[in-house]
């Protein structure tokens, strides 16, 4: 009984120090070692990754021993070393290392790409600060943003009569909506105080522009760009499978007909890779120029 009524609240406080207080004042610290912190984060940043990439290894295994017309990750592993011993060959049109193919559609994506940015942040940044503009242009963007980007293909081989410029006309008519929604989205949420220092400054519209919707735009643009250029990447693939000639999509297609799907596998993978390099990329751009929101 005596035990419970000294653990109450409204028992006084013990003289006798804490455990950690009288480590402590023997010069022992109870906090990780700076090794051991950094082993720990090691762990916990490499560690999941592994696991998850031998799981799919597992997996991929699993199913190779199940069909046997499914290659096995190390029949894959010798097909790549084989493929990228010589990625830049070159033997005719309709016979080139994948390195080839992949910086052809790398361009095409460039292309395409660097055109909608072109258009598509400019006109972001007038459907924002103008609300007429905003009322004209919001119901096109509602009716076209959710057609699929190869529905534009067509369009594309009738108007220019060939296949090239059709795939880069997919990849700029994909990309152009994330970078026109995100950029808009940014210069409607400028604060309004903002724009009320200006207009008692009497600021002219390329002072407004630069002093203020362009910082503070930056971040909600920066967003659109990543999309676009990962939905670019997806795109291109895909036109170039119905197009033909040089690139990573026409390549994994003549793979295809050719039977050989350890090629295909590692096309897939390679198509992976290049895509999460090009969105890293854009990553550490926005990271290098923006600032920290205080606030979060």
């Amino acid at each position: 009984m005596s035990a419970v009524i000294d653990s109450t609240p409204g028992a006084p406080p013990s003289d006798k120090p804490r455990r950690s207080e009288r480590l402590a004042s023997q010069g022992v610290r109870l906090g990780r070692s700076p090794a051991a912190e950094l082993l720990r984060r090691i762990l916990v940043t490499v560690v999941p990754p592994l696991v998850g990439i031998g799981f799919l290894l597992l997996v991929w295994q699993a199913i190779s021993l199940n069909n046997t017309a499914f290659p096995s990750p190390a029949v894959t592993w010798a097909e790549a070393v084989k493929l990228f011993a010589d990625p830049f060959y070159d033997k005719g049109p309709n016979d080139q290392g994948i390195g080839w193919n992949i910086l052809a559609s790398l361009k095409r994506v460039a292309v395409g790409f660097g055109l909608a940015a072109l258009v598509g942040i400019p006109l972001g940044f007038i459907i924002g600060r103008f609300k007429f503009m905003a009322a004209m242009f919001n119901p096109i963007i509602s009716l076209l943003k959710p057609v699929s980007p190869l529905a534009w293909l067509p369009i594309g081989l009738l108007v220019f009569k060939a296949a090239n410029p059709a795939a880069i006309w997919s990849i700029f008519i994909c990309s152009i909506w994330p970078m026109i929604v995100n950029t808009a989205v940014g210069v409607q949420r400028v604060p309004q105080d903002y724009m009320n220092v200006a207009r008692v400054l009497n600021l002219s519209e390329w002072k407004i522009f630069t002093k203020i919707l362009l910082p503070s735009v930056l971040p909600y643009m920066l967003t659109g760009v990543r999309l676009a250029i990962g939905t670019a990447w997806l795109v291109i693939v895909a036109a170039e499978m119905l197009t033909g000639g040089v690139g990573i999509g026409f390549w994994v297609w003549d793979e295809w007909n050719n039977l050989n799907v350890p090629h295909i596998i590692i096309a897939i993978v390679v198509i992976g890779v290049v895509g999460l390099i090009l969105e890293q990329a854009l990553v550490a751009l926005a990271r290098a120029v923006t600032y920290a929101d205080p606030g979060h």
